[in-house]
């Protein structure tokens, strides 16, 4: 039973990890997309096509048989989803970054395992110990130092579209509490899909209310290209990071979403040709050490513990 927990929790950690991967390729890129496009538009648009997408791999694995079997019950906490991840949080979150540089909402963005560790601590029962805390604090301070907003933080949080992205991180937050319940009863792809489908239905509404479904039809093919790239992209993150947020503690998956913070920036000091300041580079290390700290001290322990021998202290 121990080694099968040990395996899931490894599975788990490599999936997190790569989500934190696509994420920081993800922020970087959709900063392009966004370029003359209404937001709220291709965050729908992007929305629907992930969903199709999930549909498909779900009639490819054969889990469509459990999609129809879900009870009512069941469907109702899958619209929760969507309402809390994958439409409102959306909209505030592309209308934030589309007047917001990509740094400060990827930063803004992965504070969310603050709010969630709070959430799994109350709601879910998890335990977090003095590595963790210790691995959050370096956390924080290195994207603060790797951004350049140290100094002036509150200024920058309390900006239009930083607040916006602020907001649509602690609907996240709150989603990802929900998810993390219902991953209990239902597999991660048919969570993923209720995120996405439901989470355009709202958009849809939205759409309709806001009078832009004629701008939604007028998509030019440039655009479209860029609603494929970047749904490819939110494919991989929703995909990855609900099945690895079902085999580890919420606290724990949130934290490793850090690493995509650093690798925006790293992105943009290649492509946009920006300069790295000595507090950047000892931000990196920083997040770095707070994500072994946080993750890997933990689970590195439970290996030895379990699958190292111990010698007997009796001979």
């Amino acid at each position: 039973w121990i080694k099968e927990v040990v395996i899931m929790n490894k599975k788990g950690l490599m999936f997190a990890f790569f989500t934190a991967l696509v994420s920081g390729f993800s922020i970087f890129i959709n900063k392009f997309g966004l370029k003359g496009f209404d937001p709220f538009v291709f965050t729908g648009l992007k929305a629907v096509v992930v969903a199709l997408f999930l549909l498909s791999m779900i009639f490819f694995i054969g889990e469509f048989r459990e999609l129809t079997k879900l009870t009512k019950k069941q469907w109702l906490k899958l619209s929760a989803i969507g309402l809390f991840g994958g439409s409102i949080p959306f909209l505030l979150f592309f209308k934030g970054l589309s007047i917001t540089s990509a740094a400060s909402g990827a930063f803004i963005h992965k504070t969310m395992f603050i709010f969630v560790t709070i959430g799994a601590i109350i709601f879910l029962r998890e335990k977090v110990n003095k590595y963790f805390i210790a691995g959050a604090g370096l956390l924080l301070i290195g994207n603060a130092l790797l951004l350049n907003i140290s100094s002036s933080f509150a200024s920058a949080v309390l900006t239009k579209g930083n607040l916006f992205i602020l907001i649509a991180t602690l609907l996240w937050a709150t989603e990802n509490i929900i998810s993390k319940h219902v991953l209990k009863e239902l597999s991660s792809r048919i969570v993923a899909f209720g995120r996405m489908a439901f989470g355009f239905g709202f958009i849809l509404l939205f759409w309709i209310i806001t009078g832009r479904m004629e701008t939604a039809f007028s998509t030019t093919l440039p655009q479209l290209t860029w609603i494929l790239l970047t749904s490819a992209f939110l494919f991989l993150y929703v995909a990855s990071w609900y099945y690895a947020l079902q085999r580890l503690k919420a606290s724990v998956a949130t934290s490793i979403l850090l690493l995509g913070s650093p690798i925006t920036t790293l992105l943009s000091i290649i492509f946009l040709n920006s300069s790295v300041t000595i507090y950047q580079g000892f931000g990196m290390l920083l997040v770095i050490a707070g994500v072994v700290m946080a993750v890997g001290i933990v689970y590195i322990k439970n290996l030895v513990k379990y699958f190292v021998p111990v010698p007997n202290s009796h001979k």
